[in-house]
């Protein structure tokens, strides 16, 4: 059925998010799809140093775990990316992704010239996300930086999962709805076409 890759971008192993992960990836295998999973804490990857050697090829020059990460992020048909919000944004992990990945955006629009907003979604994504406090804007700056980060990798962000309110370890199996929601996500998403 789908490839998908699956990023942890919590830097806890067994975090609120990293759970619901869990749950969507589990979903997803149940449905019969492979499933790569990628966590980022324990990947050794820079942040963008800002050297544009990749306006040559679209290439990211720096050399560290980046370079697998990417092309299994390519090569997959469905993205799960989970992070949980630090000061209103992604965790610094799942921050340092996505910056590395300006070379895919400067291939995209410098090199191949692809007009903004007039690109084919050649995937589909999932965003799974958990917030410690209740604010009523706790998710709408990651929603933007997610979007335009599934924008450079061609995907569509077809669903995100948002929760608030936990922040300790184990908080979220408090909430075995969500749990299931993140499961049947991760199961619709492996079953998409």
């Amino acid at each position: 059925m789908a490839q998908i890759v699956a990023i942890y971008g919590s830097p806890r192993r067994r975090g609120n998010t990293a759970t619901l992960l869990k749950h969507a990836v589990q979903g997803a295998v149940d449905a019969g799809a492979q499933v790569d999973e990628i966590i980022l804490r324990d990947l050794k990857i820079s942040p963008c140093l800002e050297i544009y050697a990749c306006k040559k090829e679209g290439r990211c020059a720096i050399k560290d775990d980046f370079q697998q990460v990417v092309d299994q992020i390519l090569s997959a048909k469905r993205l799960i990316l989970a992070s949980p919000i630090f000061f209103y944004t992604v965790s610094a992990h799942t921050k340092i992704l996505m910056d590395r990945c300006q070379s895919l955006w400067v291939k995209k629009y410098w090199i191949d010239k692809v007009p903004f907003g007039q690109w084919e979604p050649k995937r589909k994504g999932l965003f799974i996300s958990v917030g410690a406090t209740k604010g009523k804007k706790l998710f709408d700056g990651t929603l933007l930086t997610v979007k335009y980060f599934f924008d450079v990798l061609d995907a569509e962000l077809y669903r995100s999962l948002l929760y608030r309110g936990m922040d300790f370890e184990g908080d979220v199996l408090k909430y075995p709805e969500y749990l299931e929601e993140a499961y049947e996500a991760g199961k619709a998403l492996a079953k998409m076409k």
